[in-house]
């Protein structure tokens, strides 16, 4: 095995490679080429594991992985090492490019428009600055572990697995745990409305829906988000067009054919109305993560998060009591009205009053969109 001076110099930062590793045994210099022969493949391999950062950079190296693992009982792991590298699939540049040859295609313009599509390093929140039930975070373990153990998973026939349904009150973090789970994956997210892909000339609705999930394939491996799934069990009970309860059937279909073993696509769909959705609709995903309005301690750790690089004197406890029946993206307004109202007064320190009036200007907006609605 060779190694040219020019790869170590870039690797290790070593300026006079010679010197350097001349000490070594088990290499031998070739002055032609200026490379390094390893001589002594197991000398040099025990010596390696020695270093002070073996293991480290063993797990970041799918390739020493790979041969390490059944070495000396190394706590090493090639699931781990693939897992760490982020393939070059998530970068925004080759996501770019990818979607410029499809629109070289014909009839591509009907299928970039019908989606979002977004590269993980364009996500803005991680899974950090969520609040997650301890339930939700074994959902998206599963998940991850899924991605990381796929080869395996298609080995033993296990492909019925990563069609996600979550379910809850708007505002309760379904598509933002959607785009954190993108970044945290290291893999594009592809956003699409059903109420959007509704054509006027409903026999283009099943072709929309298939040009959806060939897109998704195309961009694979990615997250296919379907917001507003409920539209399936609306179409369904509906009697006025054949034509829309075909396109239905067409979306199941194509969410039965889809897999994230088989195709790199992990599957989301997103309902604000889980009551009306029907057995067909339940039975296509093999978990439901269920999203609650938080409660009192999720609420005073949301707004921890929220809050966290804002100067000020103020007690999220107090707020958390205050904001009972509150979704997350309500406190997020209650936080972006305070810091308004102090930088009115030109003030980027907050004070308590000034979450106090957020709350307050938050329940008349509530109070004067329900009268708007009660009309």
């Amino acid at each position: 095995s060779y190694v040219s001076f020019c790869d170590i110099r870039s690797i290790y930062g070593l300026e006079d490679v010679k010197t350097s590793t001349k000490t070594l045994p088990f290499l031998e210099f070739e002055e032609f080429g200026s490379q390094i022969k390893l001589t002594v493949f197991d000398l040099g391999a025990k010596w390696f594991v020695k270093q002070a950062e073996a293991i480290e950079s063993i797990n970041s190296n799918p390739a020493l992985a790979s041969f390490f693992e059944s070495y000396d009982s190394l706590p090493v792991s090639y699931e781990k090492a693939k897992a760490s590298n982020m393939p070059k699939e998530s970068g925004r540049e080759w996501i770019n490019s990818l979607i410029k040859s499809i629109e070289t295609e014909k009839g591509s313009e009907e299928m970039l428009r019908l989606a979002h599509i977004v590269s993980p390093e364009d996500v803005r929140q991680t899974m950090k600055d969520l609040v997650l039930t301890k339930e939700q975070e074994g959902e998206i373990e599963k998940i991850v572990k899924a991605i990381q153990y796929r080869d395996y998973l298609k080995r033993i026939g296990l492909v019925e697995i990563g069609k996600l349904l979550f379910v809850g009150p708007p505002g309760t973090g379904k598509t933002s745990v959607a785009r954190a789970l993108s970044g945290k994956l290291g893999i594009p997210i592809v956003e699409v409305k059903l109420s959007q892909i509704a054509d006027q000339y409903l026999g283009e609705t099943a072709k929309n829906i298939d040009r959806v999930f060939e897109l998704a394939k195309r961009l694979s491996p990615c997250i296919l988000f379907i917001d507003e799934f409920d539209f399936v069990a609306k179409a369904r009970a509906t009697d006025e067009h054949a034509a829309l309860k075909r396109a239905v059937n067409t979306l199941l279909k194509a969410i039965d054919e889809i897999s994230l073993v088989e195709h790199g696509v992990l599957l989301i769909g997103a309902t604000n109305n889980p009551d009306i959705l029907d057995n067909a609709a339940w039975r296509r995903f093999d978990e439901i993560m269920d999203f609650k309005l938080p409660d009192k301690d999720m609420r005073k750790k949301i707004l921890d998060i929220v809050l966290r690089e804002i100067e000020g004197t103020f007690d999220t406890e107090e707020i958390a009591l205050k904001s009972e029946g509150y979704s997350g993206s309500d406190l997020r307004l209650i936080a972006r009205e305070a810091v308004l109202n102090a930088l009115i007064t030109e003030r980027m320190a907050l004070t308590q009053q000034d979450l106090l009036r957020g709350i307050d200007e938050f329940n008349k907006r509530i109070t004067l969109k329900t009268k708007d609605e009660t009309g």
